[in-house]
């Protein structure tokens, strides 16, 4: 890590390019077997593919998946029942399910992980979902943590997801930075405008580097890693888990005279 090119770092764990209109693109992490991918289903329904990597004939035949919709309202099809997501709104869908995405203007990030139990699909509204409110605005950190699946209230077998919304004026995510010793995190960027980045900061406390992050961009964050983050402008993240722990509070803080 410390060694690496800046392109070896986005080669490894900067995960761009998922959303592609009328495709369905994913990849797929060693760290905690997690998927992360894509969906743009435009003048189409899209299946979630299996890909052979997973060495089974369906997605979630093994498997647990969570979905955010960072586009415009479209649905999502599980076992045939309609689920309709507006932008930020979430969606857990249980092991052994076959989903199929669906509108023409909407765009579906998922995670999906390893799963030991089937637990049912559940619809999760960002309007209905109070936030953490987490910050200040003197310290240009002060932003709302919606917690979709995090190991209370919705039952997954290792999974959790939300996202978390920047107020505007504060940069910085995820500060002071934490380290997850038992779980792979992922961070997806969204709602940036075209022009606007996120210095995303990773690595060993004591050694750390940085990616430049754009619009729909995501970066893999082992659990050896830092994970923090400071924008140009407004934006939000999705944050999705897997690992061994699924109780959210299990973090190691790092303090800022460490780094």
């Amino acid at each position: 890590m410390e060694t690496a090119t800046n392109a070896d770092l986005r080669k490894n764990f900067l995960v761009d390019r998922l959303f592609r209109p009328g495709e369905v693109h994913a990849v797929y992490t060693h760290d905690d077997r997690l998927v992360v991918g894509g969906a743009v289903p435009a003048d189409r329904q899209l299946e979630l593919p299996a890909w052979d990597v997973l060495g089974t004939t369906s997605h979630l035949a093994g498997r647990e998946l969570g979905i955010v919709n960072v586009g415009q309202p479209g649905h999502v099809l599980v076992n045939g029942e309609k689920f309709e997501l507006r932008h930020l709104d979430g969606l857990f869908v249980g092991r052994g399910n076959k989903v199929v995405f669906a509108g023409p203007d909407a765009a579906f990030y998922f995670v999906s992980a390893p799963a030991h139990a089937v637990y049912p699909t559940t619809l999760l509204s960002h309007s209905a979902i109070d936030p953490v409110k987490l910050g200040t605005p003197q310290s240009a950190s002060e932003r709302s943590l919606y917690r979709y699946a995090w190991g209370q209230e919705l039952q997954t077998s290792v999974l959790q997801f939300g996202v978390t919304v920047i107020a505007e004026g504060s940069v910085w995510n995820t500060f002071p930075p934490h380290l997850h010793d038992r779980r792979t995190e992922v961070y997806m960027y969204v709602d940036l405008a075209e022009n606007d980045l996120v210095f995303h900061v990773m690595g060993h406390p004591g050694a750390s580097r940085h990616l430049i992050v754009r619009n729909r961009e995501a970066v893999i964050s082992p659990p050896w890693s830092i994970h923090s983050g400071a924008g140009t402008g407004s934006y939000a993240f999705i944050w999705a888990m897997g690992g061994e722990n699924n109780q959210y509070t299990d973090l190691t803080p790092v303090a800022l005279e460490d780094l």
